[in-house]
């Protein structure tokens, strides 16, 4: 009788942002594709792969502490494989494999679709493979997907980032935008609809510069109208736009279709204008006011989220003072903040007058503590109100004391939802009415119970995944990476060429 050895296994470990995420979920589909299985929860891969960031510090820090642990498991287990990939991968090059020569395989931001072929010749040579592509040769949507979820998937309309921040160092990683054919993102759209899927999240650098290389500044307004027609599709967010490039005609595409949600990822970095400046961000806090008060105009509901860099370079304390008077203008719903840190090849990096560690952190408080004082008060707005909850996996806390369950409203906010005894908990990607009985900074309660819940088709799809967990589709279009073209004017938006 002929035996079959079993497949080998791997797991994928993730830092950075949600292009990082996305990008994970490509290197699990050609994993899976190659022949490879996940790793059971909780037990260590054949097959290890990194999928690095490097924005901040503590990412260069984590990863090398995390490769230093696998050293003896390796050399115990010679048939592991690790490998290491993304934008710490793209900077590091050489670097890493002579930090961690155990290390067997990196590549870069820019061949994803490599990673199979180079763990199999750093298997047959025994030796580390080392591939990193200085340009994107296709793009990574047409690469096979294992999704994390049923209901809700990323969506990629570009790569790249055209802008010049002084403290990021991600244009130099992921090079130049590249858009996707306007045609070819509906395309996935739709086939992820017709798997169940019901919401998206659109991805990019700089989403609303999208259609800058095709000569249509409108292109992103467009995109969000035409996903408006796609039939199924419940929810449609972005992130993240840049508060030069964003203008009135994207405002008006989210209040007018139905199906894009009233929640804005708009990055601050600083309330400073001298340190806007000093950041190489084309806009001045006056400017990113107005904006806010535009998107309220005409979507009063709309929750508005943030990132801030305290310390950078030269920041004085009046400085800080106007991020503080900004966030208090602002009024934002949560704001991710961050201590700035050198990067090395940033021009921050080399730029005089560094804010000492101590200072940076004591601000660093301030502004944390204004942000949840804030956010907190604008929660508190909701108590008494109704709102959809679209129910999640892996969101907040599932307590079985209080039989809660959680999910986001539509303007993203996170929210407890009590399930009262007797009443069958409702699946993940369903949708129902709560009413809020409590609001605390970063989340809101509700305990009333729940009302007009409506099974959706992405509850149907969480359904089969949990009954048939090898039954998981995944989404490859084949689609070559070429030039796209405009998309036609009418005001539907997007043509599907």
């Amino acid at each position: 009788m002929t035996t079959h050895a079993a497949p080998r296994t791997y797991q994928v470990i993730t830092y950075g942002c949600q292009m990082n995420v996305h990008d994970s979920e490509r290197i699990s589909g050609l994993l899976e594709e190659a022949g490879h299985v996940r790793a059971p929860e909780g037990q260590r891969g054949d097959i290890i792969v990194f999928n690095t960031c490097a924005v901040r510090e503590n990412a260069d820090n984590r990863l090398y502490g995390n490769l230093g642990h696998l050293a003896p498991e390796k050399a115990k287990n010679p048939n592991m494989q690790i490998a290491v990939g993304g934008c710490m991968a793209q900077k590091d090059r050489d670097t890493v494999v002579r930090k961690a020569p155990w290390v067997d395989v990196v590549f870069g931001t820019h061949n994803i679709g490599s990673l199979p072929v180079l763990l199999e010749r750093a298997r047959v040579e025994e030796a580390s493979q080392v591939e990193i592509e200085e340009a994107l040769t296709r793009f990574p949507s047409t690469l096979p997907t294992r999704r994390e979820s049923p209901y809700a998937a990323w969506v990629s309309i570009s790569v790249g980032c055209n802008n010049t921040c002084t403290f990021c160092i991600v244009p130099a990683l992921r090079g130049k935008e590249q858009d996707r054919r306007p045609g070819d993102i509906l395309a996935e759209v739709r086939a992820l609809v017709d798997q169940g899927v019901q919401e998206i999240t659109l991805l990019g650098q700089n989403v609303n510069s999208y259609g800058v290389e095709f000569g249509d500044r409108l292109a992103f307004g467009k995109l969000l109208r035409a996903c408006g027609e796609v039939d199924g599709l419940e929810r449609v967010r972005f992130t993240s736009p840049h508060p030069a490039a964003f203008t009135d005609d994207v405002i008006a595409a989210m209040a007018e279709t139905h199906n894009v949600m009233p929640s804005l990822h708009m990055p601050l970095q600083s309330g400073s204008d001298a340190v806007l400046r000093a950041m190489r961000r084309s806009y001045r806090s006056e400017k990113f006011l107005g904006i806010l008060d535009r998107v309220r105009a005409a979507m009063p509901e709309a929750a508005i989220t943030t990132d801030i860099i305290v310390g950078f370079p030269g920041e004085t304390e009046e400085d800080f003072q106007g991020t503080l008077d900004v966030v208090r203008a602002s009024r934002f719903s949560a704001a991710f903040t961050f201590q700035y840190s050198i990067r090395p090849g940033t021009p921050a990096a080399t730029m005089p007058n560094q804010v000492p560690k101590s200072v940076v952190q004591e601000r660093y408080e301030r502004l944390v503590d204004l942000v949840g004082e804030v956010a907190w008060e604008e929660n508190k707005r909701f108590v008494g109100e109704q709102v959809e909850v679209m129910f999640a996996t892996g969101e907040g806390r599932k307590d079985d004391a209080t039989h809660r369950v959680s999910g986001r409203a539509r303007d993203n906010r996170l929210v407890h939802v009590a399930i009262p005894d007797g009443v069958e908990r409702p699946r993940p990607g369903d949708l129902a009415d709560v009413e809020i009985t409590y609001a605390a900074p970063h989340h809101l309660n509700a305990d009333a119970g729940l009302s007009n819940v409506r099974p959706t088709r992405g509850g149907d799809a969480w359904q089969r995944w949990n009954d048939e967990p090898e039954a998981r589709p995944s989404v490859t279009l084949g689609l070559p990476l070429r030039r796209p073209e405009p998309m036609a004017p009418a005001a539907s938006g997007c043509s599907a060429s």
